[in-house]
């Protein structure tokens, strides 16, 4: 595993931190089954790039948190042409980086990189919680004959019987999707983006208290007036600080093992969509590592 410096890694903060690293970046702009909008597989760049105008200091924790956490960024890498076999690369990656006691954190890329960022996850642990942010259910037994597609993403994880799946920001299925969702209540739990105004999070203990949690986020769960960098944007969908009492209200009841953030596809001089995931992945690891052993 090679890694950039840390002024080329995320956040691109000086070499002189002592400190072992708790966080493994891995860049992964797998692009093989887009259905409408190209360019996720130049995320993870736009991100890591955007990263280094992120201000490092978190006025809410008051501190800044990269300095407790420690953040490796690996180098970007060939991404197998199959999407079965890439899927099984990521999956190793972060098998390795877990049975170093590391937390992975995986940029996309097309949605479909979850099922194999979780699988190593999914072997350790007896059940998994996935926090899923998401305009659309990715339900889907496959789609367009591929049923590793971006749009089947939360049905492979399924596929896994120790997942269960938590989604918010749905505003967008098929009607094959709702009779799955029906069919499966045991497993799935969605807060819809039209009911956003009536969310309680306090129903949040009854989902997550003391679970093991993996989140994936794919962008286009934020609403399309802050977030049209995405291959399929949706109106109605979440804003910043609707998400971040989600997963500040997870992280300090559960036991975040892993993240996945995908689907941002750049919009060239538009940098403020990139700035804006880079944010969220520095808030998301600040959420976490605040709350881990408390």
């Amino acid at each position: 595993m090679e890694f950039l410096s840390q002024k080329k890694g995320f956040l691109g903060f000086d070499a002189n931190q002592n400190i072992d690293p708790k966080v493994i970046v891995v860049p992964f702009g797998l692009e093989k089954t887009v259905s409408y909008g190209g360019g996720t597989k130049n995320g993870p760049k736009e991100i890591i790039k955007a990263s280094h105008q992120v201000e490092l200091f978190d006025e809410e924790l008051n501190k800044e948190p990269y300095k407790e956490i420690g953040i490796k960024t690996i180098k970007p890498f060939s991404i197998k042409k199959k999407i079965s076999k890439a899927l099984d690369q990521l999956s190793n990656i972060n098998e390795e980086i877990i049975a170093k006691n590391k937390f992975p954190l995986v940029f996309g890329g097309e949605h479909s990189i979850t099922p194999g960022s979780i699988k190593p996850f999914v072997n350790k642990y007896d059940e998994i919680t996935l926090l899923h942010f998401d305009a659309h259910a990715d339900l889907r037994e496959s789609y367009q004959g591929e049923k590793f597609s971006h749009a089947s993403a939360i049905k492979r994880c399924l596929d896994y019987k120790n997942i269960k799946v938590v989604s918010f920001g749905i505003r967008n299925l098929s009607k094959s999707e709702m009779e799955f969702y029906n069919n499966n209540r045991d497993r799935i739990e969605i807060f819809w983006a039209k009911d956003k105004s009536s969310w309680n999070l306090s129903t949040l203990e009854k989902f997550f208290k003391n679970k093991t949690v993996y989140i994936t986020f794919d962008v286009d769960g934020l609403d399309a007036s802050i977030m049209p960098a995405t291959g399929t944007p949706e109106p109605g969908g979440l804003l910043w600080e609707e998400v971040l009492p989600i997963i500040k209200k997870v992280c300090q009841i559960s036991n975040i093992v892993g993240a996945d953030i995908n689907e941002l596809a750049p919009i060239k001089n538009f940098d403020s969509y990139n700035f804006l995931v880079a944010k969220l992945a520095y808030k998301i690891l600040a959420y976490i590592f605040e709350f881990k052993n408390h």
